[in-house]
């Protein structure tokens, strides 16, 4: 079948997806609201999440206005793409909306779920079965609008006269031009990231360290001022920001593997491998068979979110299989649909390709496997660390700090074995000549995609557990009683681990997505090389001319390495993955005492109005817009530093230590980043359901308001700046410097210091 007639299968995905989105929205809107109070304490989280969005679009359009103008400059002195600037527009908009368009539908939903889970006789299957549709609003919106802006640009750039060239070469400069929409993708995902975390975690533990250590309060009781902040923070942090980070997640997977496959093209004809005359047809399947697969992926995830449904009275293992149930269904769909794909499509070595594909699919779904075991209390490792609260909160973080740090050690294992499988079945052995390795790095990336080929059901899996969070504050703060509040805990506990998962699940593409785009960066500085023509082309300032910029791009993968000088000898190389591995670390203390910071006011805010006797006692209502100000004020602030290292940095080690530099730097960030990463998510996930595990009352245990209960909460409080805020973060930072690096390697070619 012709390329071109399965292409469009990738604008109907997305039409497909964004429909489903629709349908599951409006018929969330059509559920019962319950009582005035419920819809009372809804519009209030409504109002406060839709009035942080709206000040933090405000403060991050004005760095995009600053950075698309610097992308103006660079293309007006042929340093870059005339179009760069409009596509890096389109990928932070479309990130941005993704994430609107989630949380608006997660601030709607809560408190319907909190009505549904009334229901004596099946409360539970339809508070699980609305909680996690709405989330699938999110993941539909987000593979919707990735598969839109892909399909849209791709048909723009090679129907316009915007590219020059034909042929393969065509084919590269339209795809590295495509990812630099990925770029303001990235960097909407991380002010989404950082400034929701830091807003959710200095609401979350203001609220814990004084309403539930000091006053004894149950979670979200309406007397704590910082409760409707708290759960503000869980649609601003884990709902818009996780949408946004999946968002150029998938985004950059998709436009990573099909810039590796043009480039894979260009080397076998470069080589005489392939026929000249042929190559464009070749290159062409090779660019859509990352696109179509996120199609196929879309199409199928929307029949997984059917399948999902429980029983009344099930337990969290019972919940949980519920929800894998259709992951797994989706899983294996996809994977027998991917096959499909790629042998229509005519790829000569579509088997090994769909080989990668499928181990992209295993490893996802196994770190989504040891992130359950490591977080969930129906395992041994949170109930070790329930276990450890009996001697207190500094056991309760030893032990956190040290199951985080072991549960690293899988997810790296699946992540190397991955690569390795994923590379040997499109190269077809270790033979590392140029046209292995070119193939080689597009099954890393193809297994990118097929990790994220069901984004649109883990996602809502993800975005499901903010949703059951607040229906539980909202049944709560409304009195419901505790059979409603059983039904919705058991909804939250199970959201905790989805959370988790889905984190993983983030961290794990990442770096996957990363590895391909370290190829793409090659491919970049290339072709930036060829609009120099015949000009010199030198390592540095001091150094003499490696070749003609026509020169330059014509070479292949490990001619590049080796003129550049990339190799672990080169100090400069040493130095970046130095500098890569310490910013992973400097971006998490920046992160993480952002949230002291706004913790230690929100704290000294709640104490402050918890000393007004008729607040404590429930007789006069607690000022809850001025914790939201607090989270507010503090997330805006404080999220811009951070964020401004991810750009900054990049650009400085390539003009002080040019393409060595920003090789090291990239490998180091990627590294240290990915272990950092999954240890922080891991660490707090388990402290979170350490401290519900303490909650149920287990007969070791003596449940709410006890010293041991304290424990577990101040170990939480430590935990959540690790899971909500710095560690998911952490995995945009690693991709938003490979794109900052792709998008400025025209200055890597032309000025390096040293």
């Amino acid at each position: 079948m012709e390329p071109q007639t399965l292409f469009w299968l990738v604008p109907a995905a997305s039409l497909i997806a964004l429909l489903f989105a629709a349908i599951f929205f409006f018929n969330m809107k059509k559920a019962d609201e319950g009582t005035d109070r419920m819809k009372e304490i809804a519009g209030y989280v409504r109002e406060g999440a839709m009035a942080y969005l709206k000040q933090q679009y405000k403060v991050v359009a004005i760095f995009f206005a600053i950075i698309a103008v610097v992308f103006g400059v660079m293309a007006y002195f042929g340093l870059q793409n005339n179009i760069v600037p409009v596509a890096f527009l389109t990928g932070g908009i479309f990130s941005g909306l993704a994430g609107f368009i989630g949380m608006k539908t997660a601030t709607y939903a809560s408190g319907r779920v909190a009505e549904a889970c009334r229901d004596e006789h099946d409360g539970l299957n339809r508070g699980l079965k609305l909680a996690f549709r709405s989330g699938a609003v999110l993941g539909l919106t987000v593979v919707g609008f990735g598969l839109l802006d892909i399909s849209a640009w791709y048909l723009i750039l090679d129907n316009t006269g915007l590219v020059r060239g034909e042929g393969v070469s065509k084919l590269v400069e339209i795809t590295t031009i495509m990812l630099t929409f990925g770029m303001g993708a990235s960097l909407q995902a991380l002010f989404a990231r950082v400034g929701g975390g830091i807003y959710t975690k200095a609401a979350d533990v203001g609220a814990d360290l004084v309403g539930k250590t000091e006053f004894h309060f149950n979670e979200d009781d309406p007397r704590n001022p910082a409760t409707i902040a708290d759960n503000v923070g869980d649609n601003v942090g884990d709902v818009a920001g996780m949408g946004a980070d999946l968002y150029e997640s998938y985004a950059g997977s998709i436009l990573a593997s099909a810039a590796l496959g043009a480039a894979a093209t260009a080397t076998l004809v470069a080589q005489g491998k392939l026929a000249a005359d042929m190559a464009y047809g070749e290159g062409l399947k090779m660019v859509m068979a990352p696109m179509v697969i996120g199609a196929v992926g879309a199409i199928l995830s929307v029949l997984g979110i059917f399948i999902v449904r429980t029983k009344q009275g099930a337990t969290q293992s019972q919940l949980m299989a519920a929800l894998n149930r259709g992951i797994n269904f989706s899983g294996v769909l996809i994977a027998l649909a991917a096959a499909g794909v790629l042998y229509l499509l005519g790829i000569e070595n579509w088997l090994g390709l769909w080989g990668s594909i499928v181990i992209g699919l295993v490893v996802g779904i196994l770190i989504g496997k040891v992130t359950e075991y490591y977080t969930s209390f129906e395992y041994k490792p949170v109930k070790f660390i329930a276990e450890n609260a009996t001697t207190g909160p500094a056991t309760v973080i030893i032990s956190g700090i040290g199951v985080g740090m072991i549960s690293t050690c899988w997810p790296v294992i699946f992540i190397v074995l991955g690569t390795i499988g994923a590379y040997l079945c499109a190269a077809g052995g270790l033979e590392f000549s140029s046209a292995n390795l070119s193939m080689g790095l597009y099954g890393i990336g193809i297994a990118a995609v097929g990790m994220l080929s069901t984004l649109g059901l883990t996602l809502a899996t993800d975005a499901y557990g903010p949703i059951s969070d607040n229906a539980g504050g909202n049944a709560e703060m409304s009195g419901l009683g505790e059979s409603v509040r059983s039904r919705t805990d058991a909804l939250d506990a199970l959201g905790n681990t989805t959370a988790a998962t889905g984190k993983g699940f983030a961290i794990g593409s990442a770096a996957l997505t990363a590895l391909a785009l370290l190829a793409s960066y090659i491919e970049e500085l290339k072709i930036a090389a060829g609009r120099l023509g015949d000009a010199d082309i030198t390592l540095s300032l001091f150094s003499g001319p490696v070749g003609k910029g026509t020169e330059v791009a014509t070479w292949d993968i490990a001619t590049f390495m080796s003129k550049f000088e990339v190799t672990l000898m080169n100090p400069k190389v040493l130095l970046g993955i130095f500098i890569g591995a310490m910013l992973s670390f400097l971006f998490c203390g920046l992160t993480m005492n952002a949230v002291g910071r706004a913790a230690k006011r929100m704290v000294e805010e709640v104490r402050s109005q918890l000393s007004d006797k008729e607040v404590l006692e429930g007789r006069k209502k607690a000022d809850y817009a001025r914790c939201v100000g607090i989270s507010t004020q503090g997330a805006q602030r404080e999220m811009i530093v951070p964020s401004l290292i991810a750009v900054v940095v990049p650009i400085l080690t390539g003009l002080f230590m040019g393409v060595a530099g920003v090789f090291g730097l990239l490998a180091g960030g990627l590294a240290g980043g990915f272990v950092l990463a999954v240890f922080m998510a891991n660490s707090g996930g388990a402290w979170d359901n350490a401290k519900k595990f303490i909650e149920t009352g287990d007969a070791a245990f003596c449940g709410k308001h006890t010293p041991i209960h304290d424990a577990s909460v101040v170990g939480d409080t430590v935990g959540d700046p690790f899971k909500d805020t710095s560690g998911p973060s952490l995995n945009i930072l690693i991709k938003l410097m490979s794109m900052v690096s792709i998008v400025t390697a025209g200055l890597n070619i032309v000025f390096s210091l040293l």
